[in-house]
């Protein structure tokens, strides 16, 4: 291949590129152009690896077709045949990345809730731990259910409409938690306490409530996450809490 001819696909590349349109697989690709290109430019150009949008790079430079990290998949956006690799669907940098310890229940769900709502995932995971177990079809006595046991109002409020599906359980127990730690300023004490007796009560005891299951709710909750922070989920055992 002549040096006129491979500068000429390097330029349809680019405008393919430019013009939104997937390049489609050309002879182009195989090691005759690479080597082709490289005598011209003096640089290797092999597929780069690059993360996040694999986007077409100066060919006389580093590489044709980078490799996608998040979105078109972990492994090559056109596929092995094409361009050396299959893509994967959502890539290691999109969603379903977690900031909690490796077999914690439900941790993607968990981080993207908390994250989405201004709240420490490992707070929340522990407070889940502390409510359910993890058991996205528990309940209690009162008529709280799910992974974060809301009752039937708070779960209408916070707009809800399946308490036992375990996405809309998080989802609604994190906006729960913020509401409460917004009504408390910030303070993670009261917020857990209003969370689990009613924030009716915090306010009527200006702190946490004279009840033993609510003292002991706080406790566990933040053993819990301070577990998690470091790395290990807590051994303690979860209590039933009705909100």
């Amino acid at each position: 291949m002549s040096i006129e001819a491979v500068m000429s696909r390097v330029s349809q590349l680019q405008a393919m590129l430019a013009s939104g349109a997937a390049p489609a697989p050309s002879p182009a690709t195989s090691s005759a152009f690479q080597s082709a290109l490289a005598n011209a430019t003096g640089t290797a150009t092999p597929f780069a690896s690059n993360a996040g949008t694999g986007t077409l790079m100066s060919a006389a430079t580093s590489g044709a077709y980078g490799a996608t990290a998040g979105g078109a998949g972990a492994s090559g956006a056109y596929g092995a045949a094409a361009y050396g690799g299959a893509a994967a669907g959502v890539g290691a940098s999109g969603a379903g990345t977690s900031a909690l310890p490796a077999g914690t229940p439900y941790a993607a769900e968990i981080t993207q809730a908390a994250r989405a709502n201004g709240l420490d995932p490992a707070l929340l995971a522990g407070l889940i731990k502390q409510e359910s177990g993890f058991n996205a079809s528990a309940g209690s006595s009162a008529g709280a259910r799910g992974l974060t046991q809301l009752m039937p109002g708070t779960a209408a409020s916070l707009g809800v409409t399946n308490v036992l599906d375990p996405v809309q359980s998080i989802n609604g127990g994190a906006r729960y938690l913020k509401q409460q730690l917004d009504a408390f300023g910030g303070d993670v004490t009261k917020a857990l306490a209003a969370y689990n007796a009613g924030p009716g009560a915090v306010q009527r005891f200006g702190g946490v409530p004279p009840y033993a299951e609510t003292q002991n709710y706080v406790r566990a909750v933040q053993a819990n996450a301070a577990a998690y922070r470091g790395g290990a989920p807590s051994t303690s055992a979860a209590l039933p809490s009705e909100i």
